[in-house]
């Protein structure tokens, strides 16, 4: 089969209904030569004809005598064949002549077809196959009754065993299962049943309902009318609807692959082109298919005549199942299928497209989230068909900050009234819908697959939680007013086209432990209203060469798209490995490190690195920063900001605490003051329930045990009362 082909598709279709007058004709002229055959086995089994009616059961010894005087391969019903040249049974079906033609069938073949097609149209075929076969359990033809019936002699008995080999039509393009009873262990061909494949049936019968091979994972549709939201994609949607009518008109076959993300863009993009060419869509989903532990191959086979008979467009979802590196048998049954099989077949995945040294014509077309644009006309429309409101600034964020795909974008607003529904204390009292809440849906869109490799973090801390001097605390407004106006800037702006890597946001935080680089992290991701996920630097990186690339691949790969911003804490477990170059595995460790780089530069949303040993970094590395936040150990006056802070407006702190006391004599980072404030509480609520100076005093003497460092009472400068000493 080629693409010239597609002609004849349209034709057979065309015949669906059938024509059951002419298959009649052909059925009769069955019945005529097993009637004759009938005959002659009745006659063969003279004189006890009560005998025929335990024919199969017995083996008697006139049996045995007729087979010793029987011709070796000689035909058991040539008589039956008075002239020569005879013509095929179905000589007058349309379809069977279709058959012919399209799949080289000769007419033994088409024989074979209507004795296997008889026993789905009337089950008196099958007690006659019985009778014939000598044997009751025989109901299906075998590979001998079909050459018993149809060949002349024994030459041409032994010639027509080559019609049923694996290369010849009937089997090579599956018009026929040629099986064996099970338990039988490798019987002679003669012995082997044959069965016709559903589809051919259902072609020749004029029955055009979906294949139940594909039942559960795949669905044939007509193509859903354009959408209202014409304008998401409208190029994609033209380019290939043309590109699919002139192919069509010429008789060639159409192969797209649509990769990246986007579902819904990719399904309306196909109705486009099954409505271009008028045919449905038949779609299958391949990972489902996967997960049933069925055969993948011969439902790939099974699909692609599917869609060939039925005039459909084949859309075949998750593709990457099949990857060579995944499934390489059914990679080339894929391959070969796109190869030899007419019509159009559409591929969805979300890796790119490879060659696979086949001239197969795949043209790749990408899909994925909406541009900035497009973006803001899907937010608009879909708010207001859901009757919602909010005003342009908040759209124009939306639109910026949330890569997604238009059906992504409906779904965050049907979820956002959802939650809307859900959060109203009674039917009449519907809560509202705002900003928050949108963002909130938005983000819940996308960033599952970084669940398993990172540790997703709820933002806790706003502005006024982040103690740093103004420098600092400018440089991180500065960080997020770039992620805010990144599509002015790249965009309108036209750096867009002057960049091929660096689009992203590279942060690179230092400094000591506690000093608020994570809750800077989190301000950020709180003022962004985007999701943080943490990445632990140190459980990444591996003793075994390549395996830390590998992880920081798959963090990377799953965060595509992912609307969130990356946190890799303790970098240094990374930083500290590099060194001047003294071994293989010296040289590997500034390997990894150039790798992160690497990752960092191709990816388009935020990234955060944090580290405690800056001078471990060099200057190569830093040039690729956007911003190089340093938080240094906290003076006086930010640890008495950070006292303040520690304990919760409720909190029951006692008249004798003294923050500038204790900010003077606890030369500790915020993240220790912040655990001395928790122990305090504990000890509080299991002395009278009120936080007291005694309470931090004792915090803050284990928060010191804890980090080694020597206990002092000059030192503190506070008694154990919490009097401060002169």
């Amino acid at each position: 089969m080629n693409s010239s082909l597609s002609p004849q598709v349209k034709d057979v279709t065309q015949q669906i209904p059938g024509d059951t007058r002419t298959l009649a004709a052909a059925l009769s002229r069955l019945d005529a030569l097993l009637r004759a055959a009938v005959s002659l086995v009745k006659a063969a089994g003279e004189p006890v004809v009560a005998a025929d009616f335990y024919r199969g059961l017995e083996i008697r010894p006139e049996d045995a005598e007729r087979a010793l005087a029987a011709e070796p391969s000689q035909p058991f019903f040539k008589q039956i064949h008075t002239a020569p040249g005879r013509r095929p049974l179905a000589y007058d079906v349309p379809v069977f002549e279709w058959l012919a033609r399209t799949f080289s069938l000769a007419g033994f073949d088409l024989d074979v077809t209507l004795l296997a097609l008889a026993p789905e149209i009337d089950l008196r075929y099958e007690r006659l196959y019985a009778y014939l076969q000598d044997d009751v359990t025989r109901k299906h033809p075998t590979v001998d009754l079909a050459l018993n019936l149809f060949a002349s002699d024994a030459g041409e008995k032994l010639a027509l065993r080559s019609r049923f080999a694996p290369d010849a039509p009937l089997q090579k393009h599956a018009l026929v299962r040629i099986f064996c009873e099970p338990g039988m262990a490798e019987p002679p061909l003669l012995a082997r049943y044959i069965k016709l494949d559903e589809q051919i049936t259902r072609l020749v019968l004029g029955q055009n309902h979906l294949d139940p091979r594909l039942a559960g994972f795949g669905c044939r549709k007509l193509p859903a009318p354009p959408p209202a939201l014409s304008d998401f994609c409208p190029l994609i949607e033209e380019r290939l609807a043309a590109l699919a009518t002139r192919s069509v008109n010429d008789g060639c076959s159409v192969r797209l692959y649509f990769e990246g993300s986007g579902r819904f863009e990719k399904l309306r993009a196909a109705d486009a082109v099954a409505r271009a060419i008028d045919a449905q869509v038949l779609a299958l989903n391949l990972q489902s298919a996967t997960e049933t532990g069925r055969d993948l191959s011969t439902l790939l086979r099974v699909a692609f005549r599917e869609a060939w008979l039925g005039k459909a467009v084949l859309f075949l979802d998750d593709a990457d199942t099949v990857r060579p590196e995944v499934r390489p048998a059914c990679w080339q049954v894929l391959l070969e299928l796109l190869q030899i099989q007419p019509g159009v077949v559409i591929l969805s995945g979300t890796q790119p497209w490879r060659p696979c040294g086949r001239p197969l014509g795949v043209l790749p077309v990408h899909f994925g989230p909406l541009d900035r644009v497009a973006a803001r006309r899907a937010w608009e429309a879909h708010l207001k068909d859901s009757d919602l409101v909010i005003g342009a600034p908040e759209i124009d964020v939306l639109a910026d900050r949330f890569r997604l795909a238009s059906d992504q974008i409906a779904d965050a607003v049907a979820c956002a009234q959802s939650g809307a529904k859900f959060a109203a204390r009674s039917a009449a009292n519907q809560a509202e819908i705002g900003f928050e809440e949108l963002c909130a849906a938005a983000r819940a869109q996308n960033g599952h697959a970084l669940e398993h490799l990172a540790r997703k973090v709820k933002p806790g801390y706003t502005w006024d939680d982040l103690v740093l001097p103004d420098e600092q605390l400018e440089q991180i407004r500065e960080v997020c007013e770039q992620a805010k106006h990144r599509y002015r800037v790249f965009d309108e702006w036209g750096f867009d086209r002057k960049l091929s890597l660096g689009k992203g946001l590279n942060v690179l935080f230092s400094g000591p432990p506690g000093t608020g680089k994570t809750m800077a992290a989190e301000v950020i991701a709180s003022e962004l209203k985007l999701d943080l996920y943490k990445i632990d630097l140190s459980q990444v990186v591996s003793k075994y060469i390549g395996e830390t690339e590998k992880n920081l691949d798959r963090i990377f790969s799953a965060a595509q798209n992912s609307n969130a911003i990356l946190f890799f804490d303790e970098a240094d477990a990374l930083f500290g490995k590099r060194s001047e170059v003294k071994d293989s595995h010296d040289r590997y460790a500034n390997i990894e490190i150039g790798y992160l780089l690497q990752k960092m530069e191709e990816y388009e949303g935020i990234a955060i690195l944090s580290t405690n040993v800056k001078h471990h970094i060099d200057e190569a590395f830093l040039r690729r920063m956007q911003a190089l936040v340093e938080f240094p150990f906290p003076e006086e006056t930010e640890r008495r900001r950070v006292w303040q802070l520690a304990f919760p407006n409720k909190a029951p702190v006692g008249p004798d605490v003294d923050f500038a006391a204790l900010a003077r004599a606890v030369r500790l980072a915020g993240g220790n003051i912040k655990n001395i404030a928790r122990l305090a509480a504990f000890l509080a609520a299991a002395d009278g329930g009120v936080i007291s100076m005694p309470h931090l005093i004792k915090a803050s003497r284990r928060e010191y045990q804890k980090l080694g460092r020597m206990w002092n009472e000059n030192e503190w400068r506070l008694d154990r009362t919490g009097t401060p000493l002169e």
